[in-house]
């Protein structure tokens, strides 16, 4: 039995085995937040594309039909990481880079080609044919 509390993050996911309190197909697959939890059901906040603007719907759902999401895990972690690493920074007196850095570029090298010719590759030239 999962637990969902008011403020969860949850993904959509219609199974055809329960067919009581399914969304409708143009949830399936979306993330919302819970907003209100009663027995069997959620009721979770959802952005809706309705021509040119998006809006928030408030859709009730069955249980069986949701699952909990995983896109803020690795946030809570980095969350983490970086309090444990401000920690162990302010024990010794030093600073510490808390920001996440772009991939750097890959380290200058040579490209040995063991005696071959580099090919030439160029498109075939067009032919018309009548």
């Amino acid at each position: 039995m999962r637990i969902y509390k008011k403020g969860d993050i949850v993904d959509i996911k219609g199974m055809g085995t329960v067919q009581k309190g399914m969304p409708h197909k143009c949830y399936h697959g979306k993330t919302g937040r819970v907003y209100n939890v009663t027995q069997h059901a959620v009721g979770i906040v959802v952005n809706k594309q309705v021509k040119g603007k998006i809006l928030a719907k408030r859709i009730n759902v069955r249980i069986e039909h949701i699952k909990h999401s995983k896109s803020r895990d690795s946030f809570l972690k980095r969350v983490k990481e970086n309090d444990q690493k401000k920690k162990e920074a302010k024990e010794k007196g030093t600073w510490v880079q808390l920001k996440r850095q772009p991939a750097p570029p890959r380290e200058a090298h040579f490209v040995r080609t063991n005696g071959k010719e580099p090919e030439l590759l160029e498109p075939i030239p067009y032919e018309f044919m009548a």
